[in-house]
């Protein structure tokens, strides 16, 4: 009972989902201000969630129905296991289990993937460009991510994210080491990938391909499809914090209090870098991840190996 409580409600999907439409409605707030427009209501992201499962869901003729409809289930499955572990490993660590940062890692991967599927599925040209530049994206991005990790790695001596927690408590937040740091800057450009927001909103990209991989997809799939994205707007910001900022320590008010203005610094600087930076090709993308990317990962392993 209890794990259903953590699945539906907190950490799990309604908690999530609450905090997701929260910082998507930032996001979209802080971009019309940026653009000098008013930007939509606070109940503009949920109302967009609801007209969508509103709407008729139309499968392209010819393409692969099953794996059409079951990629948006994958992706939001995903996420809401990730939601639910994190979150319970920062309630209490002592609910963690051997390998509980490995399974988020590799439960993070799957929304891209579902992306692939989707436009491997649509038989729609644009729809199968798009899913070629996520797959590319994809095998960029995970080389600097899993430095970046290892990295981490080489300091807590621990792939339980209790563990991280426990050490940060002990030690001090490991975002404020060098290495640390670095590994940080590297993570933070790669969930900014894993959203799909500028400048890494090549699959998806509307002024080219309209959606990429969605073109085809409406009605309450594309709103699965959506849902994950909003719930990452809180999954990605908390690994962030339990990696590098000591975890959501909510014993207290004063807990809960560091932990919002931890949650608003990262996403601010999230939407900050979507609103500055202009869209890569996804040749810039893979030189930019491959190249300076990981050799700035690489030089933060370096870092903690040599104790810093």
């Amino acid at each position: 009972m209890n794990w259903l409580f953590f699945f539906l409600i907190a950490p799990g999907f309604l908690w999530s989902l609450a905090i997701g439409l929260l910082a998507s409605w930032f996001d979209r707030k802080i971009t019309a201000r940026l653009q000098w427009r008013q930007g939509p209501p606070i109940y503009q992201p949920l109302a967009d969630l609801i007209k969508l499962f509103g709407k008729e869901v139309c499968v392209p003729e010819g393409g692969l129905r099953w794996l059409f409809l079951l990629a948006p289930l994958l992706a939001f499955a995903a996420v809401l296991i990730s939601s639910t572990i994190l979150g319970v490993s920062n309630l209490d660590i002592s609910e963690g289990f051997i390998g509980d940062l490995i399974v988020v890692v590799y439960l993070l991967t799957v929304p891209s993937l579902a992306l692939i599927m989707a436009g491997s599925a649509s038989r729609n040209p644009l729809a199968a460009l798009g899913a070629s530049r996520e797959m590319k994206l994809i095998l960029a991005y995970e080389l600097p991510f899993l430095i970046a990790l290892f990295t981490l790695l080489m300091k807590v001596r621990s792939v339980m994210l209790g563990d991280f927690i426990n050490y940060q408590a002990t030690v001090g937040w490991l975002g404020l080491s060098w290495s640390g740091l670095i590994a940080f800057v590297v993570v933070l450009l790669v969930f900014q990938a894993k959203l799909g927001l500028v400048p890494f909103d090549i699959a998806e990209a509307e002024q080219e391909i309209m959606a990429g991989p969605l073109l085809e997809y409406s009605g309450a799939p594309l709103a699965l499809f959506r849902l994950a994205k909003t719930m990452l707007y809180y999954v990605l910001p908390i690994i962030l914090i339990t990696l590098f900022f000591g975890g959501g320590q909510i014993s207290s008010w004063l807990g809960v209090l560091a932990l919002i203005i931890k949650y608003v610094i990262i996403l601010t600087l999230m939407v900050l870098v979507k609103n500055t930076a202009p869209r890569l090709r996804i040749d810039q993308a893979v030189r930019f991840f491959w190249g300076p990317w990981t050799l700035l990962a690489l030089l933060g392993f370096v870092l903690a190996l040599i104790g810093y």
